[in-house]
């Protein structure tokens, strides 16, 4: 009895200390309790020691998975700290102000004048000739009525457009957050099915050598199967660079320092999508960013246009000044109005220059609105394929290649087939399962770009 006693407390703590607390070892050496005669109190106590070692063994050398964070989180901290964002908000809020610089009048004039008679000194005459005078005035420039105004217009459709600006700098920024999340989530994706793939060849290696070591294998086979793990490993590396700058990236543009925690993203799942491919059109036109900013573009040009041709009015003038004499002469008082005729070749040209500059405006905005459906139509094919390739992979490719594995490890493992072709197997589910996460990572960056080029919310 006591010889069993030991024997088990023995297995008891060798399990802890290797860590083998998981709940298969758990219900093993709680059985193994049970089926032995010990009294109830013994097996309370021991029961008891087995439960408290693995919870703290647990507690000391667990580490919990870290929470992933959502991609509407994040966007919402890109939104609000993003350097590009911020900067196209104060371009924004400076361009806020022409609106009264333009519509404000020209600066008055003060003069303030010495007249000297009969000597260059200051006040020269002033007591002997009616002509010696000092003088205080004030004019000022009146612009012909409409111009402030329209020029006004002009700023104010400035304004409107650097506002449009910072709708597209955030769409922008949104589509490299949605993208940058979808590569991480894609090397965390393909890190861990590596890491699946690289136990199974190691079983198969395992097997191998256990083989070879009876004589029934060959060493190119092991070789075979070791330079496969190898080859895992170097894919590892690449995802892992590829996770690492994603992360880095991400960092930035949620203004984080790169020593920040890493995100963490949600497993990368296929959205479902349907909508008609003239609705998404006819949301593009009217949702775009950058169409928006084009036609605001526009509108300023037309705005500049009406301007110029306002500029062939005239602008005027009006002073008055106070001119002081001396004790024997009458003071004088004097007022003054211009009229400023603009040069008409001059308005003439400026009226032309803005009729080329709106004709463009509409160009560029025409183009974009030509590029953007192009790229729509685009994205929308890339959906359906991918969408198409997924269920491929998903209902027919993966699991019949999965059987193939399964069948030729079984015929290996019965001295029935040699190892060439469960390697064969293995790395044709490597290959389909990589083509599946790619095809998977397609379909969802391509619905961001849909997102982007539409102002539609689709994930």
């Amino acid at each position: 009895m006591k010889a069993r006693i030991i024997s088990l407390i023995d297995r008891v703590f060798i399990h802890i200390a290797d860590g083998e607390c998981g709940q298969k070892e758990h219900n093993h050496l709680l059985a193994g309790i049970a089926a032995g005669d010990f009294p109830v109190k013994l097996k309370q106590m021991m029961c008891a020691a087995i439960f408290i070692g693995c919870r703290l063994l647990s507690a000391q050398g667990g580490h919990e998975a870290p929470l992933p964070t959502s991609l509407a989180t994040l966007l919402a901290e890109a939104g609000a700290k993003n350097s590009q964002v911020a900067s196209a908000e104060d371009a924004w809020r400076a361009s806020a102000h022409v609106e009264k610089l333009a519509t404000a009048l020209p600066d008055p004039v003060i003069t303030l004048q010495s007249f000297s008679i009969g000597s260059p000194k200051p006040f020269a005459g002033f007591s002997n000739s009616e002509f010696a005078y000092v003088s205080l005035g004030a004019s000022q420039e009146l612009p012909y009525p409409g111009k402030l105004r329209l020029r006004g217009e002009v700023a104010h459709r400035e304004m409107e457009t650097q506002k449009a600006g910072v709708a597209v700098t955030r769409s922008l920024v949104a589509e490299q957050v949605k993208l940058l999340y979808l590569q991480i989530a894609y090397s965390t994706s393909a890190i861990a099915y590596l890491d699946r793939i690289d136990s199974l060849l190691q079983s198969v290696t395992k097997d191998a050598l256990s083989q070879y070591a009876l004589g029934k294998g060959s060493q190119s086979a092991v070789i075979k199967a070791q330079m496969e793990r190898t080859q895992i490993l170097r894919q590892d590396t690449m995802h892992n660079q590829e996770l690492w700058q994603a992360q880095a990236r991400l960092k930035q543009l949620l203004h984080r320092t790169q020593d920040s925690p890493d995100i963490y993203p949600d497993p990368l799942a296929a959205t479902t999508f349907a909508a008609d491919p003239q609705e998404l059109r006819n949301q593009l036109r009217s949702g775009n960013p950058t169409l928006l900013m084009d036609a605001s573009a526009v509108d300023k040009q037309k705005a500049q246009l009406a301007s110029a041709k306002r500029s062939v009015k005239p602008d005027f003038n009006v002073g008055y000044a106070f001119q002081i004499t001396g004790d024997d002469h009458r003071n004088r008082y004097m007022f003054s109005a211009e009229i400023r005729l603009p040069n008409r070749r001059r308005v003439e040209a400026e009226i032309a220059q803005a009729m080329e500059l709106e004709t463009r405006a509409r160009h560029e905005m025409d183009s974009d609105v030509q590029q953007k459906l192009a790229d729509l139509q685009e994205q929308y094919i890339a959906v359906k394929s991918t969408a198409e390739l997924l269920n491929e992979y998903k209902e027919g490719l993966i699991p019949q290649a999965e059987a193939v594995f399964h069948s030729e490890q079984s015929a290996y493992q019965s001295n029935k087939q040699e190892l060439g072709p469960v390697l064969s197997a293995l790395l044709d589910i490597l290959t389909l399962e990589s083509d599946y996460q790619q095809a998977l990572l397609d379909h969802e960056a391509a619905l961001v770009r849909i997102e982007t080029l539409t102002g539609r919310t689709i994930r």
